[in-house]
């Protein structure tokens, strides 16, 4: 196809290890040979005679024409989440809900029906009940840690499951492996967002998923620079759905984001690493901190879908999701205490962040709602950072006796 590399990566790397895939994987060098990947700000492109230009229009030469859909720099972040997801096709957006709303809005059409987990992010539960039903897709929302639930739902339309595992902010999970071959069962499709995991802990594909979607923003840039998102899926699927629908509606990824992403990459697995290692120590610390109800992380023993979390995630993460004893009041004298740890709604940065889901990332959702998921007012969701686990354990207890009084 016209909108894809006309180049070759300068290394193979689909036999490396995802250490070497996140340093190396899909670079393309000009003829400078330059060592960063280089960033190609430009909206266009200029061919050598009318007929190449022709060529590249009717997809009979490969080569790039617009930026909108195709960019030597995108394409090299693109091949190189392909190459860490073990996905047959990648595509950029310009955020991570971008990325949600056309994965799932490229594949279907009025008349249709998607099942989605009800424990999910406020935006991406936007897309699936309000969103989706404007274009006469209809929906249904299930509790998605019951396998039953999504076999309940199937209707004869049905044409896509949708689901976070974790989810935001309670950690729920889904069984990726058991979903996913219900989908195939009967003909629908699998989308994951992944998020909270990260491919470095979980890459759904391998447990029978058919697309995943990230939040480029989050762990992936993870230093609070800018906004992106990735789609990777087979390519069928790629290629006769949502390629277009990006070309078409234009929810594209800056080059210069796609360069920060490129970097980021470089040191996504050693960041991942400390900052799982530091978050399994201070759920353990705030389990025991008198004034906290309850402190939740997948790895833990008292985690309620343990066994799950070990079956389909290879560490717990860097989210730490728990319950400040004393409702609204408490959770707010104890996010005010903070000293290190800085009130935000974004996630996955270096820094350690918390949120106060009822009132910010979830507060569209209705009381009931809220109260369905396990969304209280007393919760708070913290994302650890690289800072040394001592000193986010100090402020913590700092913070949770400034809570109670």
């Amino acid at each position: 196809m016209s909108d894809k590399k006309s180049l070759d990566p300068e290394i193979d790397c689909e036999g490396f290890a995802l250490a070497t895939r996140l340093v190396h994987g899909g670079t393309l060098r000009s003829q400078f040979n330059e060592t960063s990947e280089a960033l190609f700000l430009t909206q266009g492109y200029v061919y050598d005679t009318a007929e190449q230009a022709e060529r590249r229009f009717k997809n009979e030469e490969p080569g790039y024409q617009y930026s909108r859909f195709s960019n030597p720099t995108v394409t090299m972040f693109e091949e190189r989440m392909r190459l860490l997801e073990g996905a047959e096709e990648a595509r950029a957006a310009a955020t991570g809900m971008a990325a949600v709303t056309s994965a799932v809005l490229c594949y279907l059409k009025a008349g249709d029906h998607v099942v989605a987990a009800r424990a999910m992010f406020g935006s991406c539960r936007y897309v699936i009940e309000d969103l989706c039903p404007r274009f006469g897709i209809e929906f249904t929302l299930v509790d998605g840690e019951d396998i039953a639930n999504w076999e309940a739902a199937i209707r004869p339309n049905t044409k896509l499951f949708f689901f976070e595992t974790p989810a935001n902010p309670t950690l729920a999970l889904v069984d990726i492996a058991a979903v996913s071959k219900l989908a195939k069962s009967i003909g629908a499709i699998t989308v994951v967002d992944n998020v909270f995991a990260t491919p470095m802990l979980q890459r759904p594909i391998e447990h029978g998923a058919d697309v995943v979607v990230y939040s480029a923003t989050k762990h992936i840039d993870g230093q609070g620079r800018c906004l992106g998102g990735v789609v990777l899926g087979p390519k069928g699927y790629i290629n006769d759905h949502l390629h277009t629908f990006i070309r078409q509606t234009g929810p594209s990824l800056s080059p210069f984001n796609a360069w920060i992403m490129l970097k980021s990459l470089e040191t996504l697995a050693i960041r991942i690493k400390a900052q799982t290692e530091t978050a399994a120590k201070v759920a353990d610390y705030l389990a025991a901190l008198p004034g906290v109800e309850r402190a939740l992380y997948p790895m833990r023993p008292d985690f309620p879908q343990v066994e799950l979390a070990k079956r389909q995630m290879t560490g717990g993460g860097q989210m730490v999701p728990f319950y400040i004893e004393g409702g609204k009041e408490a959770a707010f004298r104890f996010l005010n205490a903070l000293r290190i740890i800085k009130i935000s709604n974004n996630l996955g940065d270096s820094k350690s962040l918390i949120t106060h889901p009822a009132t910010t990332t979830h507060q569209r959702l209705t009381p009931e709602a809220r109260a369905e998921l396990g969304i209280t007012d007393g919760m708070v969701r913290l994302s650890i950072g690289l800072e040394d686990a001592g000193d986010l354990a100090a402020d913590l207890e700092r913070a949770v006796k400034a809570a109670r009084g």
